[in-house]
């Protein structure tokens, strides 16, 4: 994965001078210029798009994508008839609606695709997307399975085509501020990155509703099921997919890797050695045969890009206290807190006791014989009394996004940019691997009771 452009629309968050005062951006005329040279087209430049899959994200993308200047879209396809009809009733009867994605991918017409399918299509339809020579917006996670991931790199590499995953996080300003301030000593050296993705709801735990006219008849559910095990049709499996591993990739698949997205560009780690990973079905026992609480340990190991941490993740879709996402960076200096709203920085440090401290505090030395007591006081009024290293950090200690600011539209300007002017993608295959292939990872490591050993620079599992 590339660094960004400095010449892009986010050019503007450029760190300014040493400040601790709230840092707060407005989307004035000078951005709105930014944002318009980097996406505008020119005359024929416009870039006509087909979404695949329309369910929820498929219509939250398609939309977010026409934000971009000079995107159109031309034609989507679903295997639910009410969601085509939907999609002429939203964007108008000239958009052509299709059941088999094939047929999209046959148009001269269809510059780019997204995909926004179940996740037991994303490997077999990204690669024959860029087969067909067309972009791909492939929403997350990229694979369904550890072994396809090595596909779809190949496939990108050999046809060299634009190939983007959809993990907004890769894109979002909080996290590119966040991974400057580390690279500039914020937090010293980093040790700990906390990360939850926390829900207490039933649309949040996925218990979608169902349409009152689902039937075989109004549902193509064979070409739904593709690779998976046969079966009877059932509406529930088709419009809850989520919630069964023939289709998806559970809790982790779906939330973890935004989290690991968001690590990795914050650190520019490859990824973890070591995963590890508990949960269980606790509270929405509705048929589904995945967990709604998990919790994981993932230990990264030093590299020139970072120094070695291990992360904890946590993902509870019965959270009492309500549902929310947060990060903490930890380091040896101080500790960076996000609720992707904000950035805040809390810098204490390691403390050393003073030598009252360490005479007469919670500490061993009361215990001692009063000789020893003495003979340690004397010691200490000798020695220089410690202090931690501090980096020279003098940057802002809080940094807000404008209003309204949404990450999703920024990956897309930067999908729309690598269409039209063959830029290097942000997120291409290799980066959304390495995001995916821990989340698989935590599911393999729950389901299978053990810890699985990871090569990230491979890309392999060791032993």
């Amino acid at each position: 994965m590339r660094r960004r452009d400095t010449n892009s629309r986010r050019g503007f968050l450029k760190s300014t001078a040493a400040t601790t005062a709230v840092t707060v951006l407005s989307r004035n005329a000078e951005t709105e210029a930014a944002a318009e040279a980097l996406a505008a087209p020119g005359p024929n430049d416009k870039v006509r798009i087909a979404t695949i899959g329309m369910g929820i994200i498929g219509f939250i993308d398609t939309d977010c994508a026409l934000k971009t200047p000079g995107v159109e879209l031309v034609a989507a396809a679903d295997l639910y008839e009410g969601r085509r009809t939907r999609v002429k009733e939203k964007y108008g009867d000239h958009v052509s609606t299709h059941v088999d994605y094939r047929e999209i991918l046959d148009r001269k017409d269809v510059d780019a695709v997204l995909l926004c399918v179940p996740d037991h299509w994303h490997s077999a339809m990204s690669i024959e997307a860029m087969k067909a020579g067309k972009p791909v917006y492939c929403e997350k996670p990229m694979v369904q399975t550890l072994a396809e991931g090595p596909d779809v790199i190949n496939a990108q590499h050999e046809t060299k085509a634009v190939f983007q995953v959809g993990s907004q996080f890769a894109s979002s300003i909080v996290f590119d501020k966040l991974r400057d301030m580390i690279a500039a000593g914020a937090i010293g050296k980093v040790n700990v990155v906390e990360a939850r993705y926390n829900r207490n709801s039933s649309l949040g735990a996925w218990q979608y509703t169902l349409p009152l006219d689902a039937s075989p008849d109004t549902v193509d559910w064979d070409r739904f099921l593709g690779k998976a095990p046969k079966r009877p049709f059932d509406a529930t499996r088709f419009f809850r997919w989520r919630n069964y591993q023939d289709y998806g990739t559970a809790v982790a698949g779906d939330l973890f890797v935004h989290l690991l997205t968001a690590i990795h560009h914050a650190t520019g780690s490859h990824g973890p050695t070591k995963v590890a990973a508990m949960g269980g079905l606790r509270y929405w026992d509705d048929g589904r045969d995945v967990y709604d609480a998990i919790l994981s340990l993932l230990d990264y190991p030093a590299t020139q890009a970072h120094p070695a941490f291990t992360v904890s993740l946590q993902c509870d879709f019965e959270d009492g206290g309500g549902d929310a996402t947060s990060f903490r960076f930890i380091g040896d200096e101080g500790v960076i807190s996000t609720d992707l709203d904000s950035l805040k920085l809390e810098r204490k440090g390691i403390s050393w006791p003073t030598a009252e401290q360490e005479l007469k505090g919670y500490n061993s030395v009361q215990t001692f014989s009063k000789a020893q007591q003495e003979a340690i006081a004397a010691k200490l009024a000798k020695e220089p009394r410690k202090a931690s290293a501090r980096t020279a950090y003098s940057g802002p200690e809080t940094f807000k996004p404008p209003a309204g600011y949404d990450p999703r539209y920024d990956h897309f300007v930067k999908f729309f940019t690598s269409v039209r002017k063959g830029d290097p993608v942000y997120e291409d295959a290799v980066f959304g691997y390495r995001a995916a292939a821990p989340a698989l990872l935590c599911n393999a490591s729950l389901y299978e009771s053990k810890l699985i050993n990871w090569d990230p620079v491979k890309m392999q599992v060791v032993g």
